[in-house]
């Protein structure tokens, strides 16, 4: 990954904590396929669980700039493990993450403006 591929986002602590639970999600109530994981940008099912996926709650953890890829990664991994019931923890998400559905979206939203916007910038 190039310097110039590194992007910052000012991200509070609950905007981490969501992104950080949208990763965790997968591989406890959520489960994916290679086929999805490979969509939202990992390799395979195993690489969201415990490789790029760890990498990454660990990344958000410390406030780590992360390159293009791996923010889309984040945030496309959240909206869908949200959202969905087929595949994510949908329903049961606020019980999981201890977070209400009107928190979580109020939240994303104001995730993916940030990070829309410093992808544009950067």
């Amino acid at each position: 990954m190039s310097a110039s591929d590194v992007v910052a986002v000012d991200l509070t602590s609950d905007e981490r904590f969501l992104l950080r639970r949208g990763l965790a999600e997968w591989g406890g109530p959520a489960h994916s396929t290679d086929d999805l994981a490979r969509a939202m940008g990992f390799r395979d099912q195993v690489d969201l669980y415990h490789g790029e996926g760890r990498r990454l709650r660990e990344a958000l953890d410390r406030g780590e700039p992360l390159s293009r890829s791996q923010w889309r990664k984040l945030l496309f991994s959240t909206e869908i493990v949200f959202a969905s019931d087929v595949v994510g923890s949908g329903s049961d998400w606020s019980i999981t993450t201890g977070l209400s559905d009107e928190e979580t979206i109020k939240l994303l939203r104001v995730v993916q403006r940030k990070v829309a916007r410093a992808l544009r910038m950067s």
